[in-house]
This record gives C-alpha cells, sequence and structure tokens, in this order.
C-alpha cells in the first residue's frame, strides 16, 4: 500500500471514529449502559472512575487491529493507527484540556479549544442522561445551538451552577 494511501485511511478513520464517538455516547453511554458512565457525570472520588473502563474497552479494537497489522494486513494496521489516533485526541481534549486530569495549565478564552470546552460544560450542564445536548468531540457545535438545544429541553434537571472559588 502507498503512503498517501495509508494515511487517507488513517485520516478517515479518524472522522469516522468522531462519528461512532457520538453515536456511542448518545446511545449507549446515555442508554444502556447509563450506569457505568455516570460516574463521568458525578464528583469523581480519586484518580480514576468506572467510565474510564469504556477508554480501555474502545482501545481493545485498535490493538487487534495494529497487532493484525503487525502480521502483514496494512489496511487493518491503518485502521488500528486511526482509532489510536482519534483516542489520543479525545484523550487530551476531554481528560487534560476539558477535566484537566492531567492540568497542562491551558485554559482558551477564545478560538476553537475554547468551543470545545464550552461545548462539553454544556453537556455537563444537566443532571441526569436524559436532555443533555451531544456531539462527538472533534465538530463540536456552536456554543449558541447548544444552548438552544438545552432550551429545548425545557430547562429539565438543570445543574446548579458551582460558585467560583474567589481569587
Amino acid at each position: 500500500m502507498q503512503i498517501a494511501s495509508f494515511i487517507g485511511i488513517v485520516v478517515v478513520t479518524v472522522l469516522v471514529m468522531e462519528a461512532v464517538a457520538w453515536l456511542l455516547h448518545r446511545y449507549v453511554m446515555h442508554g444502556f449502559m447509563w450506569s457505568i458512565h455516570k460516574t463521568h457525570h458525578e464528583p469523581r472520588k480519586g484518580a480514576f472512575e468506572l467510565n474510564d473502563a469504556f477508554g480501555v474497552a474502545f482501545a481493545l479494537p485498535s490493538a487487534l487491529l495494529i497487532n493484525l497489522g503487525t502480521r502483514g494486513n496494512e489496511l487493518a494496521m491503518a485502521v488500528g493507527i486511526g482509532i489510536s489516533v482519534y483516542g489520543v485526541i479525545y484523550f487530551f481534549f476531554h481528560d487534560m484540556l476539558v477535566h484537566r486530569r492531567v492540568d497542562l495549565g491551558l485554559r482558551p478564552r477564545s478560538g476553537y479549544l475554547a468551543r470545545i470546552v464550552q461545548a462539553h460544560r454544556l453537556h455537563h450542564a444537566v443532571q441526569g442522561k436524559d436532555g443533555c445536548v451531544a456531539f462527538g468531540f472533534i465538530f463540536a457545535p456552536s456554543p449558541k445551538r447548544l444552548k438552544k438545544m438545552l432550551a429545548e429541553t425545557g430547562g429539565q434537571d438543570m445543574r446548579q451552577p458551582t460558585p467560583r472559588p474567589s481569587a
């Protein structure tokens, strides 16, 4: 396989993973697997939460495909790397930038990264599994659109704002 084709498959896989992430989050995590995912919507006690099991589960297809790739299957290798790249992007945006599980000191005030942070915070604005705004993670709708979507839920189960500590 030519390098351009390989890179193209990796990029397409990353884009497909955005759709897969949206579907899994919307219909699985906020659906029949809420009992696991709800730990992400509650204050964390310690370094890990039960929801982290999803990250491990989502890494398995990537590892299996990369393993197949080491045995000569270039398509499997490219798809496995694409899934892994999406995982790294997600970890950076979600765990490092938004939730600061690894705090880089990055506090975006405008632009694309600020939009990602604000969109995810709007997702967490609803208490419980129903009525949350949903999106993947690389392509978040505008905060204005997300606020409109939240308003359409009738404000059900909205969290009360957490007071910011005084400086």
